[in-house]
């Protein structure tokens, strides 16, 4: 298949990567192209923005979540001979596991999919230093990817000044700059960038980025680099969900029939939870699954007739008051869960079925511990918020990252998951459980570390990880299976 395609991707975090990936996706719309666009990684946010925002197809690829063959197959999912293709890196170019291995870098991404890169440098208090800079990537560059360098924050006297040293001294192209913004940019915090909701003039932002970054870029170069990538893929790697991929979800008697035995999985989608991997969601509807949205926050209760139950994660704590007050919702999810409809809860969701969450940082000095401990036990009480109490205990801000990055996950019973198979998940929060559950084994890749983690028993899988289920298909598969059963069991017959 020939799909025009390049990666944005750079030295560092912090580059100005995602800046300039939505003001190319806005370039190529303006240019009447059929654009998708993909985020190297398990961040969640950034195609939020380009889904919501710029209304471009977006979603994630991983090679630590998926093997080299199956990540061509989600990346070709969908698309079609001449579409364009933009991915954007993570961290630095060649920043896999751990830090120093290749596997889940952005360098391994364009490698499996044949990616042609465009190297964002940003050059604020550089002069040339930048080709040394650049220099050492190309030299680690073994496949000779690097086909473009744009510079992020500097001025265009300089850029008439390095550009043809660099193309002369490097054989390189240089496909533009950018100059320093002080009057736009994205907003951050700790889960990384700000949610596009609450950026009211988000999209005014992003329109004059591209208006500005127009003037100051080669767009037939970008169109020429990205035109001149290889063809990739063949006929079966267009259907990632095939029977072979999947595994035995078409032939499973809940998906026999689908137009009389469609599951219905009630799916939380608002401002509090939002987090999901697009490929998830699609491996549960291949499956057999109808997914039924609500909102946690603004609906009164789960969806009529709901098998089974998906809440991800995202911002509960920054929406713990809306949350709290919507006390018939948090009635409709306790009954239902306690009667046993089928529950995968992550992160944020697993957080909102604890008894409270708590904003306040309750990690106190021992030996100051006794003076304060009156006080404390009064702000605990003022800054609990109420929330569904399907779980015991409560979730409490630790002002720091409790845990962070890929893991494996197995079970130490077999529930979700056959035996000894493993799922892959990422974790990233600041919140910590009063029961973080030990029904599952957390293996980190790179260093072999692991720890008990998730509450998983016959009909629910509740912890904080975040996981990728086309790392292990069968998941989806059990999540499908165990809500066809209770529908099953609910009605006494075959609907």
């Amino acid at each position: 298949m020939k799909i025009n395609r390049f990666m944005i991707a750079a030295p560092k975090s912090g580059s100005g990567k995602t800046m300039i990936t939505c003001a190319l996706l806005q370039l190529l719309k303006d240019n009447g192209k059929n654009v998708s666009s993909y985020k190297c990684g398990p961040d969640y946010i950034d195609p939020m923005f380009h889904k919501k925002v710029l209304g471009v197809p977006s979603k994630n690829l991983d090679t630590f979540f998926t093997d080299e063959k199956t990540t061509v197959q989600l990346f070709l999912d969908e698309r079609a001979d001449g579409d364009f293709a933009v991915l954007e890196g993570v961290m630095g170019l060649y920043d896999g596991l751990g830090g120093i291995y290749e596997q889940g870098s952005s360098y391994h991404l364009a490698k499996v999919t044949q990616t042609p890169i465009i190297l964002v440098v940003d050059a604020k208090g550089m002069g040339k230093s930048v080709l040394a800079l650049i220099a050492g990537f190309l030299q680690y560059d073994t496949q000779h990817l690097i086909k473009g360098v744009l510079f992020n924050r500097m001025s265009k006297g300089y850029y008439d000044i390095i550009k043809p040293l660099i193309e002369k001294e490097l054989s390189v192209k240089v496909v533009g700059y950018f100059p320093e913004q002080k009057d736009i940019g994205l907003s951050s915090r700790h889960l990384g960038l700000v949610m596009p909701d609450e950026l009211s003039d988000i999209k005014k932002q992003l329109n004059e980025t591209a208006d500005r970054l127009k003037k100051t870029i080669d767009m037939d170069l970008f169109m020429d680099i990205a035109e001149a990538a290889d063809e990739i893929g063949d006929s079966e790697s267009a259907d990632v969900y095939n029977e072979k991929s999947i595994g035995n979800c078409d032939q499973n008697e809940f998906s026999q029939n689908k137009a009389i035995n469609t599951v219905n999985i009630a799916v939380a989608m608002d401002e509090a939870f939002c987090f999901y991997y697009e490929d998830n969601l699609k491996l549960l509807e291949k499956c057999g699954a109808k997914l039924q949205y609500f909102s946690p926050i603004h609906d009164t209760r789960l969806p009529k007739d709901c098998d089974a139950m998906l809440l991800g994660g995202g911002y509960p704590e920054l929406y713990a008051k809306e949350l709290s007050e919507n006390i018939s919702m948090r009635k409709s999810i306790k009954t239902a869960f306690e009667a046993g409809l089928p529950t995968v809860a992550e992160c944020g969701g697993f957080m909102y079925l604890h008894t409270y969450i708590r904003n306040i940082c309750d990690d106190t000095d021992e030996q100051n511990k006794a003076d304060v401990q009156n006080k404390a036990d009064i702000q605990n009480d003022m800054n609990k918020s109420k929330l569904v109490g399907a779980l015991d205990g409560g979730c409490h801000f630790k002002g720091k990252l409790i845990r962070f990055g890929y893991i494996e996950l197995a079970e130490k019973h077999s529930n979700f998951l056959p035996p000894n198979e493993k799922i892959k998940a990422h974790e990233f929060h600041y919140y910590d459980s009063t029961d973080n559950g030990a029904d599952c084994i957390a293996t980190k890749p790179a260093t072999g570390r692991s720890y008990d983690c998730v509450i998983s028993h016959d009909n629910y899988w509740l912890g904080f990880p975040h996981l990728y289920y086309p790392s292990n298909p069968h998941f989806a598969e059990s999540f499908v299976r165990k809500a066809y059963e209770y529908r099953r069991n609910k009605n006494g017959k075959l609907l």
